[in-house]
């Protein structure tokens, strides 16, 4: 499933790709409990980290997801991937209304 996402938001443009990043992060939000995570991923469904990555800085810039960071500004992919597994509806009812311009 996650490996047919990644190729659906590969070649998508527009609205299309916004859709197809919002499914490959809830997705692989389903499994951010697995440790390591993503040996996991890589293992069971054959996809590269980065792809689910690229997924998220698309959905940061377009000012969609904020993902978070460390004391030194490095980012921590999992813990929002399992924030959006906690709370699917409160984030994306957060991210809607929020006004704040993306972050860089």
């Amino acid at each position: 499933m996650l490996r047919e996402l990644v190729k659906k938001y590969k070649v998508a443009r527009g609205e299309k790709k916004r859709e197809a990043a919002w499914a490959i992060v809830r997705e692989a939000a389903r499994f951010s409990t697995v440790e390591p995570y993503w040996e996991f991923i890589r293992g069971e469904f054959g996809v590269n980290p980065s792809h689910i990555k690229d997924a998220m800085r698309f959905l940061e810039e377009i000012g969609e997801l904020e993902i978070k960071r460390s004391a030194d500004g490095k980012r921590l992919w999992v813990m929002t991937l399992r924030d959006i597994k906690r709370n699917p509806v409160k984030l994306d009812r957060w991210l809607s209304t929020s006004k704040r311009p993306p972050t860089k």
